[in-house]
């Protein structure tokens, strides 16, 4: 599919942008986007399609059935029989079946016992399943599994919608991560370019030894090298972000140079990821997707067994059928004419039986240990995450204490330079020292910001609804 450049990129009805100015995509925005027109978000949907139309299957069991069962049979200019038997048939719930039936047979080899009169026979009836069938059978264990997948669906998609809103969140932290080292290396190359040429001038006019302009030049060629390294990143991380972006119209975009992050995320990440007002004594595990698709699964394995422990009850099938020549006389069905038949079935051993039952309470079995461990590891990771979030915020504060403290040691060398009190490799010491450090701190936000967004993907929290 070809790829798209974007020069007028309109996101939710009110952010224009253009070539000659930035504009800022903020997180809520970015995830609102994906949410409405990525792919894989709209695949989720399918999942509840496909568990709909297995419900309508399952109900279609149900259905009332006309059947017609026609033969003849004609040889050397003689009929030997023509036979017809029509019937009209409605399943209901509990094993019981109403039938309704037509026979017309004609022929001069015709078996003695389906001779009937010449208007044909008609026929009201009803059979039983008295054991195996009678409280379930396959057709209701169908229905009823059915009923319950489509519900197991709608926790299944929420799972999948928050795994690709997690991994796009992951994707813009990431881009924003690498605008901001962008940013850095860029207003350092500045102070590298403003300082060379100082010194550049300074020796031309005999204040600087020429060994100084060669020690300013390394320094700006390393800012100017660390700064393409950067520049690339950001490159990759922006065509990354871009596999997120959709339109419409199923056709990718690509972000373009003056799309930038918002660098004032950290103001509203909790917000946008319904994290703000988490404490996990609170957590509701019980209403979690992942639980609740769990907890669907045993009631469907639950009701597999309901159907595997009828199964071995004998099969008792009972049938009775009132008869008549004239339908339209409602007192000509009696119990002077009836067809009724039984049929028995009991397995000896019940080898089948009895293994799909152990095979059935397996299953039962290791969904239970499923669900069991699966709030164990969702309790230990929120536990985790809350502890990994709280170190940053202490983290935090050592490192802006850190990076100020680089800041009054830069700016304080760099004014004994231009004192000629220094020299100017302790500027680009101190200069050096002060990078890393922003650089920790943007790394160390990041690791905040991937934090969030893992408790907002363990919590399964999908938002903009």
């Amino acid at each position: 599919m070809k790829t798209f450049i974007l020069v007028v990129f309109t996101l939710l009805g009110n952010l224009v942008f253009s070539q000659d100015s930035t504009s800022v995509i903020s997180l809520s925005e970015y995830l609102g986007y994906v949410k409405t027109y990525h792919p894989i978000v709209k695949q989720a949907g399918l999942v509840i399609s496909e568990s709909e139309a297995k419900l309508m299957k399952a109900r279609g069991a149900f259905d009332p059935k006309i059947e017609v069962d026609y033969n003849r049979k004609k040889f050397k200019n003689t009929e030997y029989y023509n036979k017809l038997n029509a019937s009209f048939k409605i399943p209901t719930w509990y094993g019981i079946e109403f039938k309704g039936n037509f026979e017309d047979n004609t022929g001069s080899y015709l078996n003695p016992e389906n001779t009937i009169p010449e208007d044909g026979l008609y026929s009201v009836g009803v059979s039983v399943s008295l054991a195996q069938g009678m409280l379930t059978n396959k057709r209701m264990a169908m229905l009823r599994q059915a009923k319950l997948f489509v519900k197991q669906a709608e926790a299944d998609k929420q799972l999948l919608v928050n795994q690709i809103l997690f991994q796009a969140t992951q994707t813009y932290f990431n881009w924003l991560k690498t605008y901001k080292e962008k940013q850095v290396y860029e207003d350092f190359l500045t102070n590298a370019e403003m300082r060379f040429n100082g010194i550049k001038k300074s020796y031309e006019v005999g204040d600087k030894p020429a060994i100084d302009t060669v020690e300013a030049r390394i320094a700006l060629y390393d800012r100017k090298l660390n700064l393409e390294k950067s520049r690339i990143k950001y490159v990759k991380a922006s065509l990354e972000l871009s596999n997120y972006l959709w339109l419409n119209n199923n056709t990718p975009i690509e972000i373009s140079d003056n799309i930038i992050p918002d660098v004032n995320t950290h103001n509203t990440i909790d917000s946008v990821l319904n994290t703000s007002l988490f404490n996990i004594e609170e957590v509701d595990f019980e209403n979690h997707p992942k639980l609740q698709s769990l907890d669907y699964k045993f009631k469907r394995l639950t009701i597999e067994k309901r159907l595997t422990l009828n199964n071995m009850l004998p099969k008792i099938d009972l049938q009775y059928n009132f008869l008549s020549q004239t339908p339209e006389v409602v007192n000509s069905f009696s119990t002077s004419a009836y067809k009724s038949g039984l049929n028995i079935s009991i397995p000896l051993f019940l080898r089948k039986e009895r293994a799909d039952l152990k095979l059935a309470n397996l299953k039962l079995q290791d969904t239970e240990f499923e669900i069991k461990s699966s709030k164990v590891i969702l309790r230990n990771k929120l536990e985790a995450i809350n502890q990994e979030l709280e170190s940053f915020l202490v983290q935090n504060t050592y490192i802006q204490s850190v990076l100020n403290d680089y800041m009054a040691m830069f700016n304080a060398e760099e004014r004994k330079f231009f004192m000629g009190e220094s020299s100017l490799f302790l500027v680009n010491s101190r200069e050096s020292k002060l990078i890393d450090a922003k650089l920790k701190a943007i790394e160390l936000e990041n690791s905040f910001f991937n934090a969030k967004a893992n408790l907002f993907n363990v919590t399964a929290s999908v938002f903009l609804d």
